[in-house]
């Protein structure tokens, strides 16, 4: 609603303030639908394109990182054992200290789990916790070569790219991405492969609707890097039609003249209070059925489809876990799937910048036209995410996003199909009610980002909190 009656290039810096989190892949998704919308798509030179796959995928890197050491990782890892530790490591020196001052932020209050890691990997965790910060950091540096600044980029535009490479810019995003790949080889997949081993029955546990759907992205010379797909716990591939996509808001509080809408019709009208409705969430379905999206998504779709860097990395988790892919249905499966995800981009980035031909082009030239429509489709790191828009008289007249956590956490249907998260924390058994960390591990493996789902804010200002800090 906000774009609305706006100069449509407006678009990728403004959805862009949707998350400070995961910007980039509303930039691109924008940036793809005005591509198409403006004639250019297909004739982006090969600078450009490769330029906005490593700004994408700096971002992949960074929020999988955040993700796993900082939002989910102490949901497995008690940070408060390190109390007694006496080594030298710096970090976990800080953190007693922290701990001995009753300093606990953020490492409570928290819902109490069954901690099951032994103390030496639990303290590993605990310093890997701590040197995440940097990984990310230099991420968010790599990003910023390219990308101009961090969380919302200026690099990514229709047409093309606004940085043009160097031989300087091209060694100072190699130099960090080789520093982060050697975290994720050596540190981050090992972590996740060890709680997965102390929690084998979080490989049962939240396994959802088991319909996966993944857009594709990073595209290539003669495709898409990952490709494009669904599939379900069979494991049988099937042909991704866009045209399939709608939105129901039956249980959502959104009025809607039909329901459900493809998102070229969708309307954002909000109706709170109406009968029946839970939510400030639409309820995204592919051909009228519940799809989960997101890394978990991306890697087995690929996998069904035989893609060969994805089939051997995941064969290879497999087997070190000694469980058949249909395990990875489940909590520690989508953080699995992460960890492999982040490895699957940094490593192809690694070719990426390499290909980059110091001082080319790295823009094509454009008509703003009076009318057209776009939509731009790319999978975010959370996962499927799509911008569909509509210009009339050179302004943006309809827009509307269709984003991961939508599709996710998305209530019941017109049909009465409840999402798949719902569907992942049904039947499950919680020890005790006060204490549901059972459902919180659920919930946290989907990397829910409800700053994207919900798509409203208010018309005036109100204090929600205050922090004061000394």
């Amino acid at each position: 609603m906000i774009l609305q009656g706006r100069d449509p290039r407006d678009a990728p810096l403004i959805t862009q303030r949707i998350c400070g989190v995961c910007p980039i892949a509303h930039a691109t998704a924008s940036t793809f639908a005005l591509d198409r919308a403006f004639g250019v798509e297909g004739k982006i030179t090969k600078n450009g394109r490769i330029v906005r796959n490593l700004i994408l995928g700096s971002n992949f890197i960074q929020s999988h990182v955040l993700h796993f050491y900082h939002l989910a990782a102490l949901d497995y890892v008690d940070i408060t054992k390190v109390a007694d530790y006496s080594g030298s490591d710096p970090g976990l020196r800080a953190v007693k200290r922290f701990l001995e001052r009753g300093e606990l932020g953020p490492f409570l209050p928290r819902y109490e789990g069954d901690y099951r890691l032994n103390k030496e990997a639990n303290r590993a965790a605990a310093a890997h916790y701590l040197q995440a910060f940097d990984i990310r950091r230099k991420a968010h540096e790599m990003l910023a070569v390219f990308g101009g600044k961090v969380p919302h980029t200026v690099g990514i535009v229709p047409g093309g790219a606004t940085q043009v490479p160097t031989v300087d810019k091209i060694t100072s995003f190699l130099w960090r991405l080789n520093e982060i790949r050697g975290f994720i080889d050596n540190i981050y997949i090992p972590d996740v492969l060890t709680i997965a081993k102390a929690y084998p029955d979080y490989l049962e546990i939240g396994s959802g609707c088991k319909n996966l759907l993944s857009y594709g992205g990073f595209p290539q010379e003669d495709g898409l890097f990952f490709w494009s797909g669904a599939t379900s716990r069979d494991l049988n591939p099937q042909e991704l039609d866009p045209s399939k996509v709608t939105e129901s808001v039956r249980y959502s509080w959104y009025a809607s003249s039909r329901d459900p809408l493809h998102p070229t019709e969708g309307m954002t009208k909000p109706h709170f209070g109406k009968e029946g409705a839970y939510s400030w969430i639409k309820a995204p379905r592919y051909d009228g059925k519940v799809y989960e999206v997101g890394p978990l998504a991306r890697l087995l779709v690929n996998y069904a489809e035989g893609h060969p860097r994805v089939k051997g990395l995941v064969d290879w988790a497999l087997g070190e876990l000694e469980v058949r892919p249909q395990a990875l249905f489940s909590v520690m499966g989508r953080h699995l799937a992460r960890a492999l995800d982040c490895k699957l981009v940094a490593d192809a980035m690694a070719e990426w910048v390499m290909e980059l031909e110091p001082g080319g082009p790295v823009y094509t030239e454009y008509e703003l036209p009076d009318s057209a429509q776009g939509f731009g489709l790319v999978e975010a790191p959370r996962g499927a995410l799509g911008h569909w828009l509509k210009i009339e008289g050179k302004r943006i007249e309809h827009y509307q996003c269709v984003v991961p956590t939508t599709w996710n956490a998305s209530p019941r249907d017109e049909k009465g199909q409840p999402g798949p998260l719902e569907q992942a924390i049904e039947g499950t058994k919680i020890r005790d009610e006060r204490n549901p960390f059972e459902i919180v591990r659920i919930v946290r493996s989907f990397d829910p980002c409800l700053a994207c789902a919900v798509h409203l804010v208010g018309p005036r200002g109100q204090a929600l909190a205050r922090l004061e800090v000394s």
